[in-house]
């Protein structure tokens, strides 16, 4: 089963989720770097960590 990616839209999550492919791995306190980084909002910040764990969950690291 494939898992459809995430195409976030708006402009400070889509910069973050850019960063974060760059970056390679996920971690939380490198999606809270990204956050920082990006002035992402606390909704598109959750919507990171859920991704997070999707991704965890689905062994894409």
């Amino acid at each position: 089963m494939s898992i459809p990616p995430i195409v976030p839209d708006r402009d400070a999550l889509r910069r973050a989720v850019a960063w974060l492919a760059e970056q390679g791995a996920w971690t939380p306190s490198l999606i809270e770097q990204a956050c920082q980084r990006f002035d992402v909002s606390p909704e598109d910040e959750e919507f990171l960590l859920r991704e997070f764990s999707r991704r965890q969950q689905h062994g894409e690291g």
